[in-house]
């Protein structure tokens, strides 16, 4: 799923990092997403086994650019249910390691179908 997550928000032309993964020497980008995987669980179960798994990530947009923070969010949004993901409101407030740059949060699930080709 982080590749169909990376692969989507990419589509907006900002870099995609792995929340945390920007080092405290490396400069910001003005304007870019990142992402955290929350939590992977079980959805339905049938036989005893999970039929489905519930991807929970955490979306953030930052940049040095107050207006875009909510735009772009808001389109990514848009973008990401277009692609079967489920987004539930329209985010919030969130700091930044910068004072340059502001940043908005939100939270998306998306359930996955086991097919049964996973280890475990």
């Amino acid at each position: 799923m982080k590749e169909n997550l990376i692969q989507i928000l990419s589509t907006f032309g900002y870099p995609v990092k792995l929340q945390g993964t920007i080092s405290q020497n490396e400069k910001y980008p003005d304007s870019f997403f990142t992402f955290w995987n929350n939590d992977t669980y079980d959805g339905s179960h049938y036989d005893n086994d999970a039929i489905s798994f519930i991807w929970n990530f955490t979306i953030n947009f930052y940049s040095n650019n107050p207006a875009l923070v909510n735009t772009v969010l808001l389109q990514a949004r848009v973008l990401l249910k277009q692609n079967g993901w489920i987004v539930g409101g329209k985010g919030a407030d969130i700091p930044s390691d910068e004072a340059t740059h502001t940043g908005r949060s939100i939270d998306a699930l998306f359930i996955e179908l086991n097919r049964g080709d996973e280890n475990g």
